[in-house]
This record gives structure tokens, sequence and C-alpha cells, in this order.
């Protein structure tokens, strides 16, 4: 078939933030909206002529019909093989596993995460390397730059491929090979966590419950769960992707999950359970009348990581991204191993695995996951999990009490206000940063400042150094308030408060936790001025 070359010009705002480009669905459908920025990504990645790509999102809302025309240009530009997930379906972390395990040169993953889907919803696309991971700082700079100065993209006129079919098809010259999205993860799974414990667990007589929230973390958590693992048949719920996650919202946290939640209250609620976004890249972990926060998640993790046979004998440092509570600070220093603060977003771990220094890492954002793979994986972070409720035979909500009872206790909530105007919530940031050189040694809502900063990280890897990642005022007590304007988002700003309170003594272990962190919300308020700014007299979400 015909390759053409078509005149375009360069369209404003295609601009990644943390975790590629996410729009909305009416701009993505918009004629060359998606083909500028694809081809911006062939313009700007070296080496993918003749190279292997894997493709493949979450389903959501535009999926297939940008997976067709993604193929058409991969082979417009010489591609030698692309990978694709059947129906263009593939999580996250499967993708980012598919690059390495076939020495793929990247990988294009559509998805816009935990944001809604639909006609009205958001769309993302993303370029990972060839590490797994996605792309660094440097790279999104250079696609954007890209972007802005087309005139011009590539692609086939071939007519649209069978994504249902099995195995290997042509694209003019290039291979294009379907693949089942969940067989290589799973493989991959059974090598990182004690199956043999979990299913005796299972056996046992144990429940779970894991929702899916009608995206791409389905498919996967049937294989796992119930094919491979033998829980209950309909253990998993939501299990079929929908293009608009069957009109919910995919974030799975407690103001988003109220179902989920009320299933795991009372002594008939299943021992364990879990849920995934869109991409099953991140997860909510909870117990019977127990619900983690995602930094104590990460630090239980880490306390126990002996039990997982993943980490047995080779844990030798772990990484959270700034706004994360210290929770598995605290771990590190007292089992002796490294721990790196880092900025929002999962490309700033890539280089701490690649090189060896971390092995486990995560965030707030409901975001746990380890060096098997160079992104967040909400499923592993549940097999994981079940690891140590089978081995050390203990609930989750025992579990976490002995592990505060051990390492005390971080009280920590992230205050969401989101659809802000731009100019309010940068009004709110501009107001704190003016603050940061006389903050030291005053006093906020009774609280007395011991530092603040606008934060700055300089990769110990490779010597980058990233400025303005969130302003942090630490007080002398111990409390820490960060406030930071969310990159997820595809319309205005949401400005995000993260608040944590370190509790050594168990007797003050059961305070509610927005009760305990009241002194820290009232000198948000005050440092940030974020009523008056904002109008808002609450957070929208608070979690």
């Amino acid at each position: 078939m015909p390759l053409h070359t078509l005149s375009t010009t360069p369209i404003a705002g295609q601009k990644p933030g943390t975790s590629g480009l996410r729009k909305k669905v009416t701009l993505f459908a918009q004629p060359a909206y998606l083909e500028n920025f694809v081809q911006a990504i062939f313009n700007a990645v070296p080496g993918l002529s003749g190279a292997t790509l894997v493709l493949g999102g979450d389903g959501r809302y535009l999926n297939e019909r940008a997976v067709q025309t993604i193929l058409k240009m991969a082979a417009a530009h010489g591609v030698a093989r692309v990978l694709v997930g059947r129906m263009g379906l593939l999580s996250t972390p499967a993708a980012s596993h598919l690059i390495r395990r076939y020495g793929a040169a990247g990988a294009i993953i559509l998805s816009a995460s935990h944001n809604p889907g639909g006609p009205d919803g958001d769309f993302g696309i993303k370029f990972n390397t060839a590490n797994g991971g996605p792309a660094p700082e440097a790279l999104t700079d250079a696609i954007y730059a890209a972007s802005q100065c087309l005139s011009e993209y590539r692609i086939s006129d071939a007519p649209d491929l069978d994504l249902n079919l099995l195995g290997e098809q042509r694209l003019e010259a290039m291979r294009v090979t379907v693949l089942d999205p969940v067989a290589d993860y799973a493989q991959l799974m059974q090598t990182l966590v004690d199956f043999d414990a979990i299913r005796a667990w299972i056996d046992a007589g144990h429940r779970l419950r894991l929702d899916a929230l009608h995206a791409v973390g389905g498919p996967y958590a049937i294989r796992l769960f119930e094919d491979l693992l033998g829980a209950q048949m309909n253990s998993v719920r939501n299990a079929a992707p929908q293009p608009d996650f069957g009109g919910g919202h995919p974030d799975p946290n407690p103001a988003h999950c109220p179902e989920l939640l009320a299933a795991m209250s009372g002594p008939g609620a299943p021992d364990f359970a879990a849920a995934f976004d869109g991409d099953a890249d991140r997860n909510m972990i909870l117990g019977r009348d127990c619900v983690l926060t995602p930094s104590d998640s990460l630090a239980i993790l880490a306390a126990n990581a002996e039990l997982i046979p993943q980490f047995k004998g080779r844990l030798r440092g772990v990484a959270r991204s700034m706004p994360t509570s210290r929770a598995v600070d605290v771990v590190a220093e007292a089992l002796g191993f490294d721990c790196y603060e880092t900025p929002t977003g999962w490309k700033f771990f890539g280089n701490l695995l690649d090189a060896g220094r971390i092995q486990l890492c995560g965030e707030e954002s409901y975001g746990t996951g380890a060096d098997h793979v160079r992104e967040k994986d909400g499923v592993w972070a549940a097999l994981a999990w079940l690891n140590l409720l089978a081995v050390r035979k203990q609930s989750v909500a025992e579990i976490v009490h002995a592990h505060w009872a051990r390492f005390g206790r971080h009280f920590y909530s992230r205050h969401d206000y989101e659809g802000l105007s731009v100019q309010a919530g940068e009004a709110v940031m501009q107001r704190v940063r003016d603050q940061l050189p006389s903050l030291a040694g005053s006093t906020l809502a009774g609280l007395r400042v011991r530092s603040a900063d606008d934060f700055a990280y300089t990769d110990p890897v490779d010597g980058s150094v990233s400025q303005g990642q969130g302003l942090r005022i630490v007080f002398e007590s111990g409390e820490r308030l960060v406030l930071r304007l969310s990159g997820t988002g595809t319309e205005g700003a949401t400005l995000r408060v993260y608040l944590e309170r370190y509790v050594a003594d168990p007797a003050l272990h059961g305070q509610d936790t927005q009760q305990a962190l009241a002194m820290l919300i009232a000198a948000g308020d005050v440092l940030g001025g974020i009523r008056t700014l904002t109008g808002r007299e609450a957070a929208d979400v608070v979690t």
C-alpha cells in the first residue's frame, strides 16, 4: 500500500507531563492531533527504524483507533516489528516487561491511568524507553520540541489489522505480532512471589476480592488470582475492560471505591482486597476493616522483604517520591539499607533501578513497584501482599499494627483541590514560595518551622538536576507539609497538599487520621491562603 507524507502544522500544548501527554478525548479526536504527537516521537527518539516496538493501552475510548493509526505510522517509519496486545490491550507494567523481555527499543503506551474515560473523558499517550521505563525529562522535552516544529507526518494507508487474531501479520514490510497481553506477565509473576504458599493460604479458606474498576487489570487479575491461584470464581469484580470504565472513575483510592470499602467492613468480609487503576499500575490494598495508605504499604513490604522470594537476600535500597511519607525511611534506617527521595514521577526511579541501587520503590499516589519492571505495578503489589499474609499467617490489620508498634505510625493524608483555575493554583504556590526564605523559626498554627525549601533533585547516577519539584515545610516536632501542582490532569489545575505526622507511642496510634493532622491542615491553609485564593472551603478529595 502507498506510504503518504501529509502536511501538518504544530498544535499548541502537546507538552508531556509527569506521565506523558494527557488531554481530553475531544482534543485527541481532532484531525492530526494524535498523528502530530506520534510523529514527534519518531522524530525525537533515535533508533526506531529497523527496531522492535511494543504497543498497547488500557482500552479506554479511542484506544483501538489510536493503535491502528500508530501501527500505520510505525510501518511508514521503517519499524521492523511491533508487539501489540490482543485488541490493543496491554497493562503498563506488562508493556514494560515486554520491552525488557524482547529487547524492544521502547513502547508507545496509550493510557491516562487513573483519569476517567469515555467520549467526554481523558486520553493519554507516552513513550517508554529501552529499559522499560517512562521517557526521562530530556527525551520528553525533545518530543515536545519536535511537536512544535512539524510540517508533515508519515503514515501508510493500509487497511486496519485484525487485532483479535493472535500471531503474526504484515503491515507493509513491518511484522506485527499480536500477543496474549497477560501470558508473559503471568509467567514473570510466578518467578517473583511464592505461589505455592499463597495457593495453600487460599485453599485454607481465605477469601479475596479484587476490583479491576472496569479497566485493563481485569484479565490479569482473573488469570493470576482465579485461574492460577485458585481463588473463588467472581473474586475479581468489574473485570471486563470498558471504554468508559463503566461510567466510573478508575482511581483505586477510598474516595472512588465506596463499594469495595463497604464489602471489606464487618466480620463476614473477605480476608484481603485490592483495586487497580485504568492501566493496572496503581493499587489500593485493604484487609477486613483495614485500609492501607500507599506509604504504609511500601514501608511494610520493605520491612518484610526477606519473606518475598524476589527480594530475599538482595534488598539493598528503596526509594520514595518526595511527597510520600517517610515511613519507609524509618524502616531503611532500622534495617540498614539505603533510602532515596526523588521527585514525583516513576521515571525518576529508573536510573536507581538500572544501577542496582534500589530494588523496591513507591509513591503516595497508590503506586508500588520493584526491579522486575520499570513501572509501578498494581497486580504485583497485591501478589506481594498475599505472599506476606500467607507466610506470616496474620491478617492485614495484624501486620499493620505490628509494624506501627515496631517502627511508629506516620499519620498521612493528601488533600486535593481539583478543577482550580491555573491562576488560582499558581497563586497558592507562589504565595508559599515567596515565604520560603523567612519561614524557618516562624510559627504556623502553633507549629514551629524547622526548614522550608523548593525541592530540587540531583540524580545520583547521571548527575541530572530537576528543579521546582514541590514545596516542603518541616516542623520542629517532626511534622511535614508539602504542596505541589499535579502533573496528571487534563484541565485546569489540581493543588495537592500532603500532610504527615510521626507518632511513636502505640497508645496514640488509634487516633482518627484527620484529627491527628488537624494542626497541619490549619497550618497549610494559613501558609497558602488556600481558602482566600481558591474560594474552596475544603479539599475536594481527601485520601
